[in-house]
C-alpha cells in the first residue's frame, strides 16, 4: 500500500538506573506504553520536574490513523504539553458536521457556535503525526528516558510501588518503580498480567477503516450517512486527515470474514461506489491503511491499584463514535498527573490520587453511556428499533426537536467534576453555566498589550482569578495574594480587568471584550480558585485569605 508519511524507528536504550549485570534498578516513575496517552503522561510529569522511564515495546509510531479526532478541550492540553500549535498546524481545522439518510442531507451541526475561543471544536490528524510530535518533545526532556524495544513481561505490585521485569534487545533487567502508570492500550498486557479486567459489552457489529490518499474536494467536515445509496443498509463515516488522506469508516455487520474484507479487491470497490455516488467518476485514490475492528464499551471497576494507575485504553474502551478514545485519555493524563506530582513531593496525602479513580471512572462511564447509545441508534437491533432510528432521520430533515434525537455519535466534551470531593461549594450566587468542578471557558484577552488568551495563562499550577478595576481591591488583596504565593502549595495569582494596566509583581490580563467576565459571571472583587487542570475548584463574590486557604486544602486531598 502507498503512504504519504515516513515511520521513524528509534534506537532501544536502557533507562539510565540499569546498570549491566546489576540487581533491579529504582525510579521514582514509570510509564508503560509509548501510545499518545503514555507520551502525554511522559510529557507532564517531566515538564513539572520528575524524572520519568518511558517503556514501549515498539520502535516507532502507531501504524495507520487510529485515533484521529482531537477536541477542542484535548487541544488546549496538548498546548500546554508544548505539541498544540504543532496538531493545529499540520491537522484539518472542522467544526461542522452533516448527517445524511439515503442520498438527502438531514442537517448540519456546528461544533463552536459561540465565537471567542482560540482553540477550533475539533482538528482531525493522524495519531502518528501526534505521537511524533510528543516524542520529540519528550527528547527535548532531558528527565524523560525513552526505552524502546523495552517489553514487559511481569510486574509485582507491592505497597511501595511496583517491580518490572523487561525484555530488551540490549539485555534483561528489572526496575522497581515508586510509582507505575500503564498505558500500554485496549488489550493491556498489564493489566493481564497484574490478573485485572475490564468489564463492560462488546458490540455484534464490524466495520472497516480505510486511509485513502486522493485529491477529492469534500470540504473538511464530518459526513455520516445512514443507509447510503452506495452502501444499502449500512452507515459510512468521512473524515478529511493531513497530507489529503481521507478516513472513511464502513459498517460491515456482524458475520463477515475480517481478513477476506481487509484485501483490496473488497476495500476498493466499496470506495469506487462512495466516490461515483458524490459524483468523482473518474477521481485515483490509493490505499494506505485499512483494519477491520470490533469495538466494545467497558472499563476496569478501578484506575488506581495502590501505587499502579491505569490510564486511556487501558483503562477504559469506548466505539470509535464521538471520539471518546484519546480524547479522554488525554484527559486522564490531565487530571492525574498533577495530582501525581503533589503527592510524590510530599505536598498532598496518597488519597488525593482516589480522586483521580472517582473523577475519571465518572467520566468513563459518562463516555460509555454516550457510547453506547450512539452505537445502538447507528446500528438497530431489532426491527421495531430500526423504525424508529428511520423514522426520527425522517422527521429530522424537518424539525428541529428530531435532530436532538439523532444520534451519529455525540462528539467528546470534557466532564464537568461537579460531584468531585475537591470542590468548595459556592456560598455565593453565581448565574453563569460554569460551577465548581466545570472546566474553563477560554476568552480573548490582552497580556502587555499583545493578544492572548486566557487559557493559555493558566493551567499547570493552581491559579486565583481576581476581576477587578479598584486599586482599593487590589490593596486589600495584595497582601493576601502575596501570603498565598508563599504557601506549602504555591497559589498564582492573575488580575483580569476590564481596562489595560500594570501592577508590580502582579500578571494582569486585559479582558477588553468583557467576555472573561461574562462567562465566569464575574462582578468586581469575583475570585475564581482554578485546579493545575484547568478545572474551578472554588470561586466567591469577595477574596477572603483564609476561604481560599481552606478550599486550596480540599483541593489537594487534605
Amino acid at each position: 500500500m502507498a503512504s504519504t508519511y515516513t515511520y521513524p524507528r528509534y534506537t532501544p536504550r536502557l533507562p539510565p538506573q540499569v546498570q549491566p549485570g546489576g540487581g533491579a534498578a529504582k525510579a521514582p516513575l514509570v510509564v508503560v506504553g509509548a501510545g499518545p496517552i503514555g507520551l502525554a503522561a511522559a510529557v507532564d510529569a517531566a515538564q513539572r520536574g520528575l524524572d520519568v522511564v518511558l517503556l514501549d515495546d515498539d520502535d516507532t509510531v502507531s501504524v495507520g490513523s487510529r485515533g484521529l479526532c482531537y477536541a477542542q478541550r484535548t487541544l488546549d492540553i496538548l498546548d500546554r504539553l508544548g505539541v498544540g500549535e504543532q496538531v493545529v498546524g499540520k491537522g484539518v481545522t472542522w467544526n461542522t458536521g452533516r448527517v445524511f439518510h439515503h442520498d438527502r442531507e438531514v442537517y448540519h451541526f456546528d461544533l463552536l457556535p459561540a465565537a471567542g475561543h482560540h482553540r477550533p471544536g475539533m482538528v482531525n490528524l493522524q495519531q502518528y503525526y501526534l505521537e511524533d510530535y510528543l516524542v520529540e518533545r519528550a527528547r527535548e526532556l532531558p528527565n524523560i528516558a525513552l526505552c524502546w524495544k523495552s517489553r514487559v513481561v511481569a510486574v509485582h505490585a507491592g505497597a511501595d510501588g511496583a517491580e518490572v521485569e523487561v525484555q530488551s534487545p540490549m539485555g534483561d533487567y528489572s526496575l522497581h518503580a515508586d510509582w507505575l502508570i500503564v498505558a500500554d492500550g485496549a488489550r493491556s498486557p498489564l493489566r493481564k498480567l497484574l490478573g485485572l479486567d475490564a468489564e463492560g459489552k462488546v458490540f455484534h457489529d464490524q466495520f472497516l477503516i480505510a486511509d485513502v490518499s486522493m485529491d477529492a474536494f469534500f470540504p473538511a467536515e464530518r459526513w455520516f450517512w445512514f443507509d447510503p445509496p452506495f452502501h444499502p443498509g449500512q452507515s459510512v463515516l468521512l473524515h478529511r486527515q493531513a497530507d489529503d488522506v481521507w478516513r472513511i469508516d464502513f459498517q460491515l455487520g456482524w458475520n463477515i470474514d475480517p481478513e477476506a474484507e481487509k484485501q483490496p479487491e473488497r476495500v476498493i470497490p466499496r470506495i469506487r461506489a462512495m466516490l461515483d455516488q458524490q459524483g468523482y467518476h473518474d477521481l485515483q485514490f490509493a490505499l494506505e491503511w485499512v483494519s477491520v475492528y470490533t469495538f466494545q464499551c467497558r472499563r476496569m471497576q478501578n484506575f488506581r491499584h495502590g501505587r499502579v494507575l491505569f490510564a486511556g485504553d487501558a483503562a477504559h474502551q469506548v466505539s470509535p463514535f464521538g471520539a471518546r478514545g484519546a480524547n479522554s485519555g488525554i484527559q486522564d493524563v490531565d487530571n492525574l498527573i498533577w495530582k501525581l506530582d503533589l503527592v510524590m513531593g510530599g505536598q498532598a496525602p496518597e488519597a488525593l490520587l482516589d480522586s483521580y479513580d472517582a473523577e475519571r471512572t465518572r467520566a468513563a462511564d459518562e463516555n460509555i453511556l454516550n457510547s453506547t447509545r450512539s452505537t445502538d441508534f447507528i446500528t438497530p437491533k431489532s426491527a421495531v428499533a430500526q423504525r424508529y432510528r428511520d423514522a426520527t432521520l425522517q422527521l429530522a430533515e424537518r424539525h428541529d426537536f428530531a435532530r436532538m434525537l439523532v444520534n451519529s455519535g455525540r462528539l467528546s466534551t470534557p466532564t464537568h467534576l461537579w460531584d468531585s470531593s475537591l470542590n468548595t461549594p459556592d456560598r455565593d450566587r453565581f448565574d453563569c453555566l460554569l460551577r465548581p468542578g466545570s472546566p474553563m471557558e477560554d476568552a480573548p484577552i490582552e497580556r502587555d498589550g499583545q493578544p492572548a488568551w486566557l487559557l493559555q495563562e493558566v493551567g499547570g499550577a493552581f491559579t486565583l482569578l481576581l476581576f477587578t478595576d479598584r486599586p482599593e481591591t487590589l490593596d486589600d488583596a495584595a497582601a493576601a495574594c502575596d501570603e498565598l504565593a508563599r504557601g506549602p502549595i504555591p497559589l498564582r495569582s492573575i488580575v483580569v480587568a476590564e481596562q489595560p494596566g500594570n501592577l508590580p509583581g502582579m500578571t494582569v490580563l486585559h479582558d477588553g471584550q468583557h467576555l472573561a467576565a461574562q462567562r465566569y459571571d464575574a462582578q468586581e472583587g469575583t475570585a475564581y480558585l482554578i485546579r493545575p487542570d484547568q478545572h474551578i475548584a472554588a470561586r466567591w463574590r469577595r477574596l477572603d485569605a483564609a476561604s481560599v486557604r481552606a478550599a486550596l486544602a480540599r483541593a489537594c486531598g487534605r
